[in-house]
C-alpha cells in the first residue's frame, strides 16, 4: 500500500487489487459487503497510523476513487461545528463545511456498497447463528517474554485447543490465539481467556499489522515450543 501524508490532518493513500486479495478480501466483498468493506478499511487506517502516526480524532471525511488497478484514499481528520450540524475541514484541507448526516460505517457503505441482503429462505436468526459460528480469536499484549513462558506453563494441557502465534513487535511480544467452535464451548473459552488476561493485556493491534510488520517467534503449537525451550529446573 502506497501513503502519502498531505498535511496534519489529511492524508492519502493507494491500494491495488492484488494487494486488497492478499488481505484476504475478495475485490466482491468490497462492492457488496458493508462489514468487510470497513474491515479492510481500519485495517489500512491501523497501517496508516503505525506509519504516518495519522490518529483518528472525531468525525472524517472520507473520499475514494476507484481506479483500474485498486482504489485511492483521501481520509481528512475534520471538526464538528459548534451546534454539531456540520462537519469544518482545516484551512490545510481546504475551507468549506458539509452537512453531518452520515457516520463513518453510512459512509463506507455509500462509497463501497451495502451488505448482501440474506436470500429469500434466510432468516435474521440464521444470520446471526452464521456469524456466532465463527472462531473467536484474541490478540494478547506481553511486555516481557518472561510473562509468555509463565503463560506456557500455566497452560501445559492446552494442546489441540487452540491456534497459537507468538510476533515481536514494536518491543513487546504479542500472542494471536484462535479458539476452535468444535473442541470449546463458549464457556470453556472465556474461562481460558480470563486466565491469559492474568499474564497479558488485550491488544488492539489488528492480525495484519502483526503479520505485516511483526517478526514471527513461534507460528504455531507456541505453548509447547515454549517449555520445550525454557523447561522447569526442579
Amino acid at each position: 500500500m502506497e501513503i502519502e501524508r498531505i498535511n496534519e490532518n489529511t492524508v492519502k493513500f493507494y491500494i491495488s487489487y492484488m494487494d486488497i486479495e492478499d488481505r484476504g478480501f475478495e475485490r466482491e466483498e468490497i462492492w457488496y459487503n458493508r462489514e468487510r468493506s470497513e474491515q479492510l478499511f481500519w485495517q489500512m487506517m491501523d497501517e496508516v497510523n503505525y506509519k504516518e502516526g495519522f490518529n483518528v480524532e472525531g468525525p472524517l471525511w472520507i473520499q475514494v476513487q476507484a481506479l483500474e488497478k485498486g482504489l485511492e484514499i483521501i481520509v481528512t481528520n475534520a471538526n464538528m461545528s459548534k451546534n454539531g450540524e456540520n462537519v469544518q475541514l482545516s484551512e490545510e484541507s481546504g475551507t468549506g463545511s458539509f452537512p453531518v448526516n452520515k457516520n463513518i460505517e453510512n459512509m463506507l457503505e455509500e462509497k463501497f456498497g451495502k451488505t448482501e441482503e440474506l436470500g429469500d429462505n434466510s432468516t435474521e436468526e440464521e444470520g446471526d447463528e452464521e456469524l456466532e459460528a465463527a472462531n473467536l480469536w484474541i490478540i494478547v499484549k506481553f511486555k516481557d517474554f518472561e510473562d509468555v513462558i509463565q503463560l506456557s506453563h500455566y497452560f501445559e494441557n492446552f494442546e489441540g485447543s487452540a491456534e497459537e502465534t507468538l510476533y515481536h513487535f514494536d518491543n513487546a511480544y504479542y500472542l494471536y490465539l484462535e479458539f476452535s467452535q468444535d473442541l470449546l464451548d463458549e464457556n470453556a473459552q472465556e474461562d481460558i481467556i480470563s486466565q491469559v488476561f492474568e499474564f497479558g493485556k488485550d491488544s488492539e493491534l489488528t492480525i495484519h499489522l502483526l503479520e505485516e510488520y511483526g517478526k514471527i517467534i513461534f507460528e504455531e503449537n507456541t505453548f509447547s515450543q515454549i517449555r520445550e525451550y525454557f523447561p522447569v529446573i526442579a
